[in-house]
């Protein structure tokens, strides 16, 4: 007689996945989540606002998972999982309120499992969201043994009158940007063919544990300088480097104009390019150290970087815009 198991999926191990969960999920239980993880829906009470507008982005970690099925590590997968989503939703002014997962695997091992959902904990935590629900799915035959994909979305939420759309970016703004954490987690399908051995070492420590570095969140300091400041428009940089996100903030036909000695470079970018990457192609592969752009006016260019340094994050003037000369949005690095 066949059963479940027999086919490959272990209902048992799925129970004791979602128990090992549950002490993460616990954790990012905030205000306004009505209940908890187990139910059919997960339920979020919506904040007092004036004309509340729900923003939502959903995202995955992509081929970074296998520099963590490599280096056997699994609880910071998902830290990049929220950060994907919760700063694309901060781009457009939104507070994220909760986020749901999506783990999909071959057979499940309930550790690993509690891992990756732990992660994800974390990165709800850093973003002050709740990690409302999620699903798990055991797909014997479809993903390879010891193979994992996660992915998530998450809602936010912006009073109407308060939404940045970059319509009122106009020529000589300045642009500020907030240092990444490292590569975050986008370009890694050309990091793998680069970098075959992830225990050499870079700067005292192993190259695979730089490589899985979590994608930085920029929530909470972003939302601070909301508070304070006229923001015009955002730019989280991902994939298609500085070339492909930051003109995703305009409107109109206008250039990003960007010194790119303004800012340090990472010595893991470097690194990328002794071993052989394209060095004219860098600018829109990575983000080169820079995880998320501000626009602002130039007269509070120099606060808000003030400020964002009072707030212990790494903070530059990077550029300025211009009106386009050619017609279209771009990006000019000089």
């Amino acid at each position: 007689m066949a059963d479940y198991k027999s086919s490959g999926v272990n209902i048992e191990e799925g129970y004791r996945a979602v128990e090992l969960m549950k002490e993460h999920t616990k954790k990012t239980m905030i205000p306004g989540v009505i209940n908890g993880i187990g139910s059919f829906a997960g339920m979020f009470e919506l904040p007092d606002l004036k004309n509340p507008v729900l923003v939502s982005g959903t995202d995955g970690v992509g081929t970074k998972l296998e520099i963590a099925f490599r280096m056997k590590k699994y609880d910071t997968v998902g830290i990049d999982c929220v950060a994907m989503c919760v700063n694309d939703v901060l781009c457009h002014g939104a507070k994220p309120l909760f986020f749901l997962d999506y783990l999909a695997c071959g057979k499940l091992n309930a550790n690993v499992a509690a891992d990756l959902v732990k992660g994800v904990s974390e990165g709800c935590i850093q973003a002050g969201c709740a990690l409302l629900g999620g699903e798990t799915a055991e797909m014997p035959g479809f993903y390879d043994e010891g193979k994992y994909d996660i992915a998530g979305f998450s809602v936010g939420v912006v009073s109407k009158e308060k939404i940045v759309d970059g319509s009122k970016i106009k020529p000589g703004d300045a642009l500020i940007g907030i240092a990444s954490s490292g590569v975050h987690s986008n370009g890694y399908s050309l990091v793998r063919k680069l970098v075959q051995d992830l225990d050499e070492t870079l700067d005292g420590k192993k190259v695979g544990d730089i490589l899985l570095t979590p994608t930085k969140i920029y929530v909470k300091p972003v939302l601070n300088i909301l508070e304070k400041f006229n923001i015009k428009g955002m730019a989280h940089i991902t994939g298609g480097g500085f070339y492909e996100n930051i003109p995703r903030m305009f409107k109109e036909d206008l250039t990003a104009v960007i010194n790119k000695d303004s800012f340090p470079v990472p010595g893991i970018f470097n690194y990328l390019l002794d071993k052989g990457a394209d060095k004219s192609k860098m600018f829109n592969t990575f983000n080169m150290g820079i995880g998320f752009v501000i626009c602002v006016d130039e007269k509070d260019a120099d606060a808000v970087v003030k400020e964002l340094i009072g707030l212990n994050e790494r903070a530059y003037r990077i550029g300025f815009i211009e009106r386009s000369k050619t017609g279209g949005a771009g990006v000019c690095l000089v």
